[in-house]
C-alpha cells in the first residue's frame, strides 16, 4: 500500500469529520493530487492495515473489513466475512452465511445501510408462513462490488436508528475512488463445485466484472460492477415437528386402558419419570432430502460529476436478485399418543424417551408419510440514490442525500412459494425410533398385505403409494424505504460542529395464504393411482455419509410436485393455483423524522491527544398498521383430531395508528494515554423497532389440538399483534484499550454493557375470536358421546368423529371404516355449537434485560516473513435465560442468540502468493423460546474452517482457489435436552477455482 502524506484542505477535513471516519461519503474528488491522501489498497497485508486504520481513527468502537482489490473481497459472502469481526456471529441458510447477530442481538435488531442509506429487508419464511423479519439477508448481495464493510458497535447521533447490536454499513466502489484517471477494469470467473450436489451440475459458473472510467480533468466518472452466480447443492437431514412436554402423572396420555382389553396391552415404561417430573413425547420423526438451485444476479451503476470545485454529485443504482428453487422429499412416521407399546427414558431432568416402539392395533396398517415439497421464490432488491456535496466554503459543507430502495420476496410459480404434496403408503404395522445417538433411527415394521388394495409383494413400490392432502402456501413481502438527509459540517479550529435532518418513510406489505385441496385424503384411499414413472425410489440411508444409519428404515421416493400436482388437479377437479383469499394481508407504515447535533473536538489533555464526539438525536415515529384479512368462516372437523380453518369471502379492514419519539444521546471519547495506546469510553442510547408480526393489527387463529369433550380447557391457540408497541431501548456503555505496536499489528481488550428495556413478552388472553365455534363440543358431539357410551364403544377422537358424522348424515356407524368416514365426511360448526375459546398470545413491552461481555482481539504480521495472524474472542452474557425445568404451560421470556464466538485467521503474502485459512467457532445458543408452543430451541456449538489461495501470474492476471466448510461440519438443533432433536442438517464443503484479469 502506498501512502502519500500531504496536507489536506479544510474541505477534505470537513468531509471526514461529518461522520467521524469519512467513510460514508467520498472525499472531495476535485482537489489536485497534491492535496489528497491517496490510499492504494492491494494484497492481504494492505487490506488488514486499512481495516486497522479505520478501527484506530474512528470515534467509538468501529471494526471494518476491506477488499484487497476491487472484485476480490476476502470471502464469497458478506456475512461470512462479517463473522471474522469480534462480537459478530451469523446464521446460515443452506450452509451459507445469511444474517448477522451482533453482541447477542439478532438480525432484526441490527441496522444495515448501503453507503450510509437504510436498506429494507424481505425474508420469506421457509415452509410457508407469514413474512415477519426486518432483517437484511446478506446472501442477496455478492461481494465483488463491495469496497468495505464497517460495523459501528456504538451509537452515534448522526447514524440512523434501528440497530441496538450494531449498524453495518456496506460501502461500494465509486468512480472518484479510482487511483488514476482513464479506463480501468477487471473481469473474473470462477468454477464452483458444491460437494453436496446430487442432481444438478457438479460445476457451476460465477462471472463478475468491474469497469471504471475517470475523466482526465477528474470532473466525471462512471463505475459499473456486475456478477452472476449459479449454485447447485443438496442437503439432507432429520427433524421432529413437536415435542410435547408434560409433568408425569403415572401414565402416558391416551395410553391403553388396563380395564379395557380392546384398547391393547398396557404400555411398558423403562426408567419411567418420577411423579410430577417433566417428560417429553415426540409427535413424529421425519427425514428429508433437498435438491437446491440458486441463481444470483448483482449489478451497480454509479455516475459522479463535479461541475466545479465546490460541488460533487453522485447518482447510483444497485440491483440484486436471487432465484431460488428446491425439490424436497420427506419420509415420516406420525406417533399417535395412544399407540405406544414401550418407552425407555433417559436420565435427564426432563426425561426423553430414547427408545420408542408403537403398534397400530385398531388402525392397522397406518401410513408411511412420503411427502414431496417444492420451493419457488424470487428475492429482488433495487436502490436508486442521489448524493450532492456542496462545499459552501473552506469551513462549511452541506451534503444532501436521497434514495428510494425496495426489497421484494415473491413466489415464482402459480402454485405458491412453498408447496407440500402429501403422499403416503399404508404399510406400517408397527414403528419406533431410536434417539440414543446424534442421528435418530426410524424403525418400521413393514406390511403391505394388510389391505386389499395393496399388492403384498413385501417391498415398497409406487403401487403402494397414494395421495393425501395438497397444501399450496403463498407468501410475499414488499418493503420500500424512501429516505432524505441533509448533513452539515462547520469546521472549527479544534474540530467541527455537525448537524442534520432526516426524513424516512418505510412501508412493508406482507401477504400469506394457504390453499388446501383434498386428494386421496388423510387415509390414502387410492394407492397405485399415480401415472407410471411418477416416482423414483430413494434410499435415505445412503444419502447420510456422516452418521451411522444401521437399522434405519430408509425407503422413500422423489418426484415432481408440478407433474404429480397437475395429475391430482385433473383427477380431483381443482386448479393447481394458490388462489385462496389471503389469511394475512398486512401493511406496516413508519414515517420517521429526525434531527441531530454533534460536537467533534480534538486536542491535548496533559500532553495526551484526545478526541471527543458527542451529540444528541431527536426522532419522532408515526406508525400505521393496516390489515385486510379474510375472515375464517369456520373450523372444519375433518377426522379424529384433524382440523382445518376454512375461509369465506368476507373481508375486514383494520387500521391502528400510534406514535412515539425518542431523545438519543451519544458520547465517544478516546485518548492516547501513551504512544500508540488508545483508551476509549462510549455511551449511547439506541433503539430497535418491533418485528412486523408484533405490529400486526389482525389476529391469526390456529386449529384445535383435539376434541374439547375429551380434554380439559381450551385447546385452540391464536396470535395477534399490537400496533402500539414501542421500540426496545438500550443504554450502552463501552470501555476499551487498544495497543497499536506495529504498522499492521494491534491488540485490544474491551468491555460492553447493554441495559435494555421494552423487550417484547407475550400475554396469554382467553377469548373468542371471529365468533368461531367448536363442532367437537356442541349438542351433536354430546349426543354422539352418549350413543357411544350406550353401545359400550370406547370413546376416542376417532370414534367420536365417526359417530357424529354417522348420526348427522343418517348412516350406520358400523357400515364404514375409520378411513371411509374420514374420507366421506367433514363436520362443520353450526349455530348450536359453543364459541371456541382461544388462548390468544399478544405481544407487550414488559421485559428488561442486561447483556454484557468482553471482546479480545489481536492482529500481527511477523516482519518481512509474509506470515500474519488475526484472532479474536467475544463473550456474550445475559441475565435472563430459559429455564428448561420450568412448567411447559408457562410462556417464558429469555434472551436469544447469546453465545461466545471466536475467530482465528492465518495469513501469508509474499511474491504474488496470498493465502488465508480461517477458523470460526460459535458456542451453543438459545435460538427461540417457541419452537413448538412454549418449547425452546437451541443451536448446538458450530465451527467451520475456510481457506483461500491466490497467485499473481502477472500484474494483471491472478488465479485463485478457495474452500468453504472444508471439514463438512453439520448443524444440529435440540430442545430442553440434547436428546430432544429438533433438526439435523448434514452439509458439505464448497470449492471454487477462479481467475481474474485486470486491465
Amino acid at each position: 500500500m502506498t501512502h502519500i502524506h500531504l496536507n489536506k484542505s479544510k474541505i477534505a477535513k470537513s468531509l471526514s469529520l461529518i461522520l467521524g471516519t469519512g467513510l460514508l461519503f467520498p472525499v472531495n474528488a476535485q482537489e489536485s493530487p497534491e492535496d489528497v491522501e491517496v490510499i492504494q489498497v492491494s494484497g492481504i497485508r494492505s487490506s488488514v492495515q486499512e481495516s486497522m486504520g479505520i478501527k484506530r481513527d474512528s470515534a467509538g468502537v468501529v471494526d471494518a473489513i476491506s477488499a484487497e482489490d476491487i472484485g476480490k473481497f476476502p470471502d464469497t459472502n458478506l456475512a461470512e466475512s462479517l463473522q471474522r469481526i469480534t462480537g459478530i456471529s451469523i446464521s446460515r441458510n443452506n450452509g451459507e452465511g445469511s444474517q448477522v447477530t451482533a453482541r447477542g442481538f439478532g438480525p432484526d435488531f441490527n441496522m444495515v445501510t448501503l453507503n450510509g442509506r437504510t436498506m429494507p429487508g424481505s425474508a420469506l419464511p421457509g415452509g410457508g408462513g407469514t413474512p415477519n423479519s426486518r432483517a437484511y439477508d446478506f446472501s442477496d448481495l455478492a461481494s465483488e462490488s463491495v469496497r468495505a464493510v464497517e460495523v459501528y458497535k456504538t451509537g452515534r447521533a448522526s447514524i440512523a436508528t434501528g440497530g441496538i447490536g450494531a449498524t453495518i454499513n456496506i460501502r461500494t466502489a465509486r468512480p472518484f475512488d479510482a487511483p488514476e484517471t482513464g479506463f480501468m477494469a477487471s473481469v473474473g470467473a470462477k468454477a464452483l463445485h458444491d460437494t453436496t450436489n446430487r442432481v444438478g451440475s457438479d460445476v457451476t459458473p460465477e462471472v463478475s466484472g468491474y469497469f471504471n472510467y475517470l475523466a482526465d480533468d477528474e470532473k466525471f466518472g462512471v463505475t459499473f460492477t456486475g456478477s452472476f452466480q449459479q449454485r447447485d447443492s443438496a442437503a439432507q437431514g432429520a427433524f421432529v415437528n413437536e415435542w410435547r412436554v408434560n409433568p408425569f402423572d403415572g401414565s402416558i396420555p391416551q395410553s391403553p386402558d388396563p380395564a379395557n382389553p380392546d384398547s391393547g396391552d398396557p404400555i411398558v415404561l423403562n426408567n419411567a419419570p418420577a411423579m410430577g417430573q417433566l417428560f417429553a413425547i415426540p409427535s413424529d420423526l421425519r427425514y428429508y432430502m433437498a435438491d437446491r438451485e440458486r441463481e444470483r444476479t448483482n449489478a451497480q451503476l454509479t455516475f459522479q460529476y463535479a461541475p466545479s470545485e465546490n460541488l460533487v454529485a453522485t447518482l447510483d443504482y444497485t440491483y440484486s436478485k436471487q432465484d431460488l428453487y428446491e425439490a424436497r422429499a420427506e419420509q415420516s412416521i406420525w406417533m399417535d399418543d395412544r399407540y405406544f407399546t414401550e418407552l425407555t427414558f433417559d436420565n435427564e431432568n426432563v426425561k426423553t424417551p430414547v427408545l420408542i416402539t408403537q403398534e397400530r392395533r385398531d388402525l392397522l396398517p397406518r401410513d408411511l408419510g412420503l411427502a414431496l415439497q417444492e420451493l419457488n421464490q424470487v428475492n429482488e432488491n433495487k436502490s436508486v440514490g442521489l448524493n450532492i456535496e456542496y462545499f459552501v466554503n473552506d469551513d462549511f459543507t452541506l451534503i444532501f442525500d436521497l434514495h428510494n430502495s425496495s426489497a421484494e420476496g415473491r413466489p415464482d410459480s402459480p402454485y405458491g412459494t412453498w408447496t407440500n404434496l402429501g403422499l403416503g403408503a399404508n404399510v406400517v404395522k408397527g414403528q419406533g425410533v431410536d434417539f440414543t445417538g446424534d442421528f435418530p433411527i426410524m424403525l418400521v415394521d413393514f406390511d403391505d398385505a394388510a389391505r386389499d388394495n395393496l399388492n403384498g409383494n413385501g417391498m415398497l413400490d409406487q403401487d403402494d403409494v397414494g395421495t393425501s392432502i395438497l397444501d399450496m402456501n403463498f407468501s410475499s413481502q414488499d418493503t420500500e424505504i424512501t429516505q432524505a438527509r441533509i448533513d452539515g459540517t462547520y469546521v472549527l479550529d479544534t474540530g467541527s460542529i455537525n448537524f442534520g435532518i432526516e426524513s424516512r418513510a418505510m412501508e412493508s406489505t406482507s401477504l400469506q395464504s394457504l390453499t388446501r385441496h383434498t386428494m386421496g385424503n388423510w387415509g390414502i384411499e387410492n394407492p397405485g393411482e399415480l401415472p407410471a414413472g411418477s416416482l423414483t425410489p430413494l434410499d435415505f440411508a445412503s444419502e447420510f455419509s456422516d452418521f451411522n444409519t444401521d437399522g434405519m428404515y430408509s425407503e422413500g421416493f422423489t418426484g415432481s410436485v408440478a407433474e404429480i400436482g397437475a395429475f391430482a388437479a385433473q383427477t380431483y377437479g381443482f386448479n393447481l393455483v394458490a388462489d385462496n383469499p389471503y389469511a394475512t394481508n398486512r401493511t406496516i407504515e413508519e414515517d420517521i423524522t429526525a434531527l441531530y447535533f454533534e460536537l467533534d473536538l480534538s486536542g491535548e489533555l496533559n500532553g495526551m491527544e484526545y478526541n471527543l464526539l458527542t451529540g444528541l438525536r431527536y426522532e419522532n415515529t408515526d406508525v400505521t398498521s393496516i390489515a385486510n384479512i379474510s375472515l375464517p368462516s369456520g373450523i372444519a372437523w375433518e377426522g379424529n383430531n384433524d382440523f382445518n380453518v376454512r375461509f369465506g369471502s368476507a373481508m375486514e379492514d383494520v387500521e391502528v395508528k400510534s406514535s412515539y419519539d425518542h431523545i438519543l444521546p451519544a458520547l465517544d471519547f478516546d485518548i492516547e494515554v501513551v504512544e500508540n495506546v488508545i483508551a476509549r469510553f462510549s455511551y449511547s442510547k439506541t433503539i430497535a423497532r418491533p418485528t412486523y408480526n408484533s405490529l400486526s393489527a389482525a389476529a391469526t387463529v390456529n386449529t384445535p389440538s383435539g376434541p374439547t369433550l375429551l380434554t380439559d380447557g381450551a385447546t385452540a391457540t391464536a396470535s395477534s399483534g399490537n400496533p402500539t408497541l414501542v421500540p426496545l431501548e438500550s443504554d450502552n456503555v463501552d470501555v476499551s484499550v487498544e495497543y497499536y505496536f506495529d504498522e499492521t499489528s494491534y491488540v485490544s481488550l474491551g468491555f460492553y454493557d447493554k441495559r435494555v428495556k421494552n423487550f417484547i413478552g407475550n400475554e396469554q388472553v382467553e377469548e373468542s375470536i371471529y365468533d368461531l365455534r367448536d363442532a367437537t363440543a356442541g349438542p351433536r358431539a354430546q349426543a354422539a358421546m352418549e350413543e357411544l357410551e350406550a353401545r359400550g364403544i370406547p370413546i376416542s377422537d376417532t370414534s367420536l368423529f365417526n359417530m357424529v358424522a354417522a348420526m348427522e348424515n343418517g348412516v350406520d356407524y358400523d357400515s364404514m371404516t375409520d378411513e371411509q368416514f374420514e374420507a366421506a365426511y367433514d363436520v362443520l360448526p353450526n349455530g348450536d355449537d359453543p364459541t371456541l375459546t382461544f388462548i390468544n398470545s399478544k405481544p407487550v413491552n414488559n421485559k428488561s434485560a442486561n447483556i454484557y461481555g468482553f471482546e479480545l482481539a489481536a492482529q500481527h504480521f511477523f516482519g518481512d516473513t509474509g506470515f500474519g495472524v488475526l484472532g479474536n474472542y467475544t463473550t456474550v452474557t445475559g441475565d435472563i435465560g430459559f429455564d428448561n425445568d420450568a412448567d411447559p404451560s408457562i410462556t417464558q421470556f429469555a434472551l436469544v442468540g447469546l453465545s461466545d464466538t471466536a475467530n482465528l485467521v492465518l495469513m501469508y503474502e509474499n511474491e504474488g502468493l496470498q493465502a488465508r485459512i480461517a477458523y470460526n467457532w460459535r458456542d451453543k445458543f438459545l435460538d427461540t423460546t417457541s419452537q413448538y408452543v412454549n418449547e425452546p430451541g437451541y443451536t448446538e456449538a458450530y465451527s467451520q474452517i475456510d481457506f483461500s489461495v491466490s497467485y499473481d501470474i502477472s500484474d494483471a492476471l491472478t488465479v485463485s482457489f478457495e474452500g468453504i466448510n472444508i471439514t463438512d461440519e453439520n448443524i444440529r438443533r435440540h430442545g430442553r435436552t440434547s436428546a430432544m432433536l429438533w433438526k439435523l442438517d448434514e452439509l458439505g464443503a464448497r470449492y471454487a477455482l477462479g481467475v481474474r484479469y485486470q486491465f
